[in-house]
């Protein structure tokens, strides 16, 4: 259900206090947030092998550790969304960057599994939390660079944080506390920073606004106009979040194997690059319309899944990470014209669940297959056949994405959409859940 937020007596953003910080300063505060929690999600990925090594556990676990911190980010998102709409930004951010930063000190304390695992969760709570609101914040006082930020700075983080986390375990002290007390160090002086900003969206004070507390229910729909596009965007998501899971959870026993070492740099890197030139593919792409960003981004998705797999198999590490960077490209170009393709053709009150449908869908995506993977790698073949076995699913279900686009061409064209021309035009309006791919890019939606 969409929420319309009531006029204020004031225009813009509360910035004429004094002591506060000027927008622009603000506008980037909260994007180095977005990238440093992100960063913070993947810091872990470079220290898998040492945990493993360490605490005896199995890949099994390691997917475990990954998947509960997907997990709990679609928890989070889907519980506090739109809490920021009600209470204002601020109080969410400093809530959310405060348990951020006591979650890094967990992680450099950690002495097994109980404390990682728990840590990830908490951890991903955090990050869904404060996601919506930095995301409807940066809007709140550009929305052009907002949007665009919005879209690049996640994928950014993630991919920063895994390779910074490998360049400080492989050369630095403390390997497996340092990186986190880093981390730890920067969300005080951004959570500072928070303090010192404006409110951009002052608490909701009309008594016919739902209250904050009905607004942590979550909601679900898939109207009747969205049911065949969602049909053939769902497989697309699927694979996409499905890639990433495997990279983010176990790509470093690739590299192992690939490359023949156990560098925690070369570890980090395979995610890194995925999450890069996802970023760039989203930015690179971000005015192009949906159908041809869709479709790109699965041809990109097969054909750089394919090269990885065949490249693990034959011990290629040029190709590997070649392969690696075209499945990049192919995963943020496609979730971003799978989204693209969905959400404007809902109704305004109808987009916070239909975007609930797509979120639960990509999270489920990202958390559940790497699990299974490592169930496979340990009880069906080891790491290799496992990687030739998810990639060909992935293939399978782009492929089967792209048909299910090109069979809804052929039925658009033999049986014109009627519906009114506003109808198809992304107008934005303030969701139950504000996330990076919800906001309008010249007539679409764009991509985390």
């Amino acid at each position: 259900m969409a929420v319309t937020r009531a006029i204020p007596t004031f225009q813009g953003p509360v910035a004429s206090r004094s002591g506060r910080l000027p927008e622009p300063v603000a506008f980037y505060l909260l994007a180095s947030i977005v990238l440093f929690f992100l960063a913070g999600s993947a810091a872990p990925t470079p220290l898998y092998a040492r945990y493993q090594a360490e605490w005896h556990f199995s890949p099994i676990t390691t997917t475990v550790v990954f998947g509960v911190y997907a997990l709990a980010v679609l928890t989070a998102l889907l519980i506090f969304g739109s809490l920021s709409d009600h209470i204002g930004r601020r109080p969410v951010l400093l809530a959310a960057i405060g348990v951020q930063a006591a979650t890094m000190l967990v992680f450099a304390s950690a002495n097994g599994v109980p404390a990682l695992v728990a840590a990830r969760i908490v951890q991903g709570l955090a990050t869904g939390a404060a996601l919506g609101a930095i995301g409807a914040a940066m809007l709140d006082l550009d929305k052009a660079k907002g949007t665009i930020a919005n879209a690049v700075a996640p994928m950014t983080g993630s991919a920063t944080g895994a390779i910074g986390a490998g360049v400080l375990v492989q050369f630095l002290p403390a390997p497996a506390r340092l990186v986190y007390l880093v981390l730890f160090g920067i969300f005080v002086v951004q959570a500072i920073g928070v303090a010192l900003m404006a409110e951009t969206s002052p608490p909701t004070q009309s008594p016919t606004k739902l209250s904050a507390v009905a607004s942590l229910r979550p909601e679900f729909g898939v109207p009747p106009a969205v049911r065949r596009p969602m049909a053939v965007a769902v497989p697309a998501l699927v694979a996409v979040w499905a890639l990433a899971g495997f990279y983010g959870s176990l790509s470093p026993a690739i590299v192992r194997i690939v490359v023949g070492s156990a560098s925690p740099i070369l570890a980090a890197t395979p995610f890194a690059a995925l999450a890069a030139s996802a970023a760039l593919a989203v930015f690179a792409l971000r005015a192009m319309t949906p159908r041809f960003v869709m479709t790109f981004g699965l041809a990109a998705l097969i054909a750089g899944v394919g090269v990885s797999v065949l490249a693990t198999d034959h011990r290629s590490v040029i190709a590997f990470f070649a392969g690696t960077v075209l499945a990049g490209i192919g995963m943020g170009s496609g979730f971003q014209g799978a989204i693209r393709t969905v959400v404007p053709l809902a109704e305004p009150h109808e987009r916070a669940g239909v975007l609930s449908v797509a979120f639960v869908v990509s999270y489920l995506a990202l958390g559940v297959p790497a699990v299974i993977a490592g169930y496979l790698v340990v009880h069906d073949g080891g790491v290799v056949r496992t990687a030739r076995e998810y990639g060909l699913a992935v293939i399978a279900l782009a492929a089967i994405a792209l048909l299910g686009m090109a069979r809804r061409a052929r039925a658009t064209v033999s049986q014109p959409d009627r519906r009114p021309a506003q109808s198809s035009v992304a107008v934005r309006t303030t969701p139950r859940i504000t996330h990076p791919a919800v906001e309008p890019v010249r007539g679409g939606c764009s991509n985390p």
